[in-house]
């Protein structure tokens, strides 16, 4: 059986997770094509060269090169966790009990940093802006009545890390704007939360091993594999979230560890069986870790915690409240987005079409090159709108994206377009160059590793200016052949 589970991490030679053409297989095609050249032009090595190293010299050992990309088809780890040790991981903030009641307590936490004497120009610039951008957050969050027009224009030029998870849950409707009601809500969520993680999960063996009042953390804690086995839950749907899960982000040491791996599994499954419309999707386990990561470091001192942070040790409260957050918010997120994870996933195909169609409209020598090479984007762009380019860009790079998205009100299910549209007319020159093999190798590991929050504000932008001119006008995106509904691109003006 063991066998069997391991076997369920491989995916086809030719192909990803997704169905699509694999980068490895697209690579070997390609060696093997070298190899066919080189094999008719064989040299053999002379007596000297073979003899020229030491006969019991070890070999040196191949050097792993790792792609400049930030996917992570191919950088998948077994499943095995981290041992921390006793005292690991950055420091739990002592107002945490206060957080947890109201996360409106951390505008009273924020510490600024004493600017150096010896301070260049630009670096009092920098800190003079960042002390005014957090102010002005502050001044809107605590007001006893948030306005949410006023949040949304702060929140589309980026939020202060410190105000982000607060900031985020009140543009998701996860927070009332209303101060007065944000304990009690707050409360009756994580309540209802827990609740239904019980009942999905408490029952045969587990409910008869924890009890009732195991808490979130005694829960699917065994093996993710076989953990759905015997104890009444969605074989399917539990099988390929414990899957999925542990394949989450291998790159990043937080996701590596066990708690976060089974807080995980609790979040995707609990959505799943409360949808069943669609269920469980390959691509929801991306979407569900910037939630995770961002409501996580609301409680630590030091935010960045994607490494030396094991949140098994942090107390249960902390866990629960996060998990149950990073729920409601990705619940939000999916509601508006919901029609690209039902059967036969419409709302990907639609805007498949629709980038194909923009494409068309503002870069048409690239459009046309596509054509020439006979390249499909449903081949390359299907991943970008069923994971929202997370398989593209770091998680750092992710969440600044996902303040702008949330200051849109339709970021996810339209503005997402925009972006993509951008981000592909960024790589014309190079594309414009290459064939149907190498464009579709190069944008499944495109270069965006050393990319920073500039990067990322630039696309944005320019995403902008591509909705300013054709969200409103039927006119400019209309082609003989278009396939896109009006209605995703906005009204007509």
């Amino acid at each position: 059986m063991e066998g069997d589970d391991e076997d369920d991490l491989v995916y086809e030679d030719d192909e990803d997770e997704f169905g699509l053409p694999s980068i490895a297989s697209m690579r070997r095609k390609r060696s093997m094509k070298s190899r066919t050249h080189k094999a008719q032009q064989v040299t053999y090595p002379s007596v000297a060269q073979t003899t020229s190293r030491p006969a019991l010299a070890p070999s040196p050992m191949p050097q792993v090169h790792r792609s400049n990309s930030f996917d992570i088809a191919e950088e998948r780890n077994p499943l095995s966790y981290p041992s921390a040790k006793k005292g690991d991981g950055k420091i739990l903030r002592p107002q945490y009990k206060d957080i947890l009641r109201d996360p409106a307590n951390t505008l009273h936490l924020i510490n600024h940093p004493v600017l150096p004497s010896n301070a260049t120009p630009k670096e009092a610039e920098a800190y003079s802006t960042r002390i005014s951008r957090i102010n002005k957050f502050k001044r809107i969050l605590q007001s006893s009545s948030v306005s949410l027009q006023d949040l949304r224009a702060a929140a589309w030029s980026g939020v202060p890390e410190e105000l982000r998870a607060i900031t985020w849950q009140l543009l998701l409707g996860h927070l009332p704007t209303n101060s007065e009601r944000r304990v009690t809500t707050l409360e009756r969520k994580r309540k209802e939360y827990l609740d239904a993680v019980r009942q999905a999960f408490n029952s045969g063996t587990m409910a008869n091993r924890n009890g009732s009042s195991a808490g979130l953390t005694g829960l699917a804690s065994q093996p993710p594999v076989t953990a759905g086995r015997g104890r009444g839950l969605d074989e399917a749907v539990w099988h390929q979230i414990s899957i999925d899960v542990p394949r989450t982000n291998p790159h990043i040491p937080l996701y590596q560890y066990e708690a976060t791996q089974r807080s995980l599994e609790r979040i995707l499954y609990v959505w799943a069986i409360r949808h069943p419309a669609s269920g469980y999707v390959q691509g929801i386990n991306d979407l569900a870790t910037p939630f995770w990561q961002v409501f996580l470091g609301t409680y630590i001192t030091d935010l960045d915690i994607e490494s030396g942070m094991d949140p098994g040790q942090l107390p249960r409260p902390v866990l629960d409240a996060v998990e149950a957050d990073t729920f409601w918010c990705l619940t939000k997120l999916l509601d508006g987005i919901q029609d690209n994870y039902i059967v036969a996933q419409p709302g990907i195909h639609r805007q498949v079409a629709a980038l194909r169609d923009l494409t068309t409209r503002i870069d048409s020598g690239l459009a046309k090159h596509f054509e020439n090479e006979h390249v499909e984007y449903m081949q390359f762009s299907f991943r970008w709108m069923n994971c929202l380019l997370m398989r593209e860009l770091s998680i750092k790079n992710v969440i600044r994206m996902w303040d702008t998205y949330m200051a849109e009100e339709t970021g996810f299910s339209q503005f997402h377009l925009y972006v993509c549209a951008a981000f592909l007319v960024k790589w014309s020159e190079q594309l414009m160059k290459m064939n149907f093999q190498e464009i579709l190798m190069f944008l499944q590991a495109l270069p965006t590793r050393e990319w920073t929050e500039k990067d990322i504000e630039l696309l944005l932008s320019e995403a902008f200016i591509w909705q300013s001119l054709f969200r409103g006008s039927r006119a400019h995106l209309r082609t003989s052949n278009s396939t896109i509904p009006m209605g995703l691109l906005g009204p007509s003006g």
